[in-house]
């Protein structure tokens, strides 16, 4: 009887850490996708965040072309220097390039963080402006939105995905690069959510 009965409960224990190893494997495959929102609505502005400076305008501008806004609004760390130049300078000479130029404008940013960006962008989108398009890159869609609707109360804000096959993948645990952007994106948001909203 007593044999039974702990051959039971081994098989119990068996089953539940067969049960919980799938649920992890599962989540674990899927919170690549999570961390991914690439939801584009038409807004009176455009609002490409500082960082990646390939994609991320280049997005920005195809959003303009489809209508999603009026106006693109590029973030930059202006006084950062790259070389002899700042990234102001390099942004401005890049803006000044396009043709679309007229619609293009840069908002100088100080902040190092999404959230103090937040707060130096709401100086360059203007108090008209009540529905902003987000534009950055894909793995930092999820926080970046969270993080100016939690910000800027009184606007209304979606994204869009800026996609760096070099950088990010869904499938996450593909290549190593993936894989470390997944591990310090998911600490940051963990951080953002836990910590960082409630200060």
């Amino acid at each position: 009887m007593k044999i039974a009965g702990r051959r039971s409960g081994r098989r119990r224990v068996w089953v539940v850490a067969i049960i919980g190893v799938t649920l992890l494997v599962l989540t674990g495959a899927n919170a690549g996708k999570i961390l991914v929102v690439d939801d584009p609505q038409p807004s009176d502005v455009i609002l490409v965040l500082e960082g990646e400076t390939e994609q991320r305008p280049a997005r920005a501008l195809q959003l303009l072309q489809q209508g999603y806004g009026r106006r693109v609004v590029m973030d930059v760390h202006a006084s950062e220097k790259i070389y002899n130049f700042t990234r102001g300078d390099l942004a401005k000479k890049y803006v000044e390039s396009l043709p679309q130029a007229a619609a293009v404008s840069i908002c100088a940013t100080e902040g190092l963080s999404t959230k103090a960006e937040s707060r130096d962008a709401e100086k360059c989108l203007g108090e008209d402006v009540k529905r902003v398009l987000l534009v950055t890159s894909d793995f930092h869609t999820r926080r970046a939105l969270s993080i100016f609707r939690h910000e800027l109360r009184g606007r209304s804000f979606s994204v869009a995905a800026a996609r760096d096959s070099t950088q990010y993948g869904e499938r996450w645990w593909a290549h190593r690069q993936w894989a470390k952007t997944f591990v310090d994106e998911w600490l940051r948001v963990v951080w953002w959510h836990v910590v960082d909203q409630w200060k």
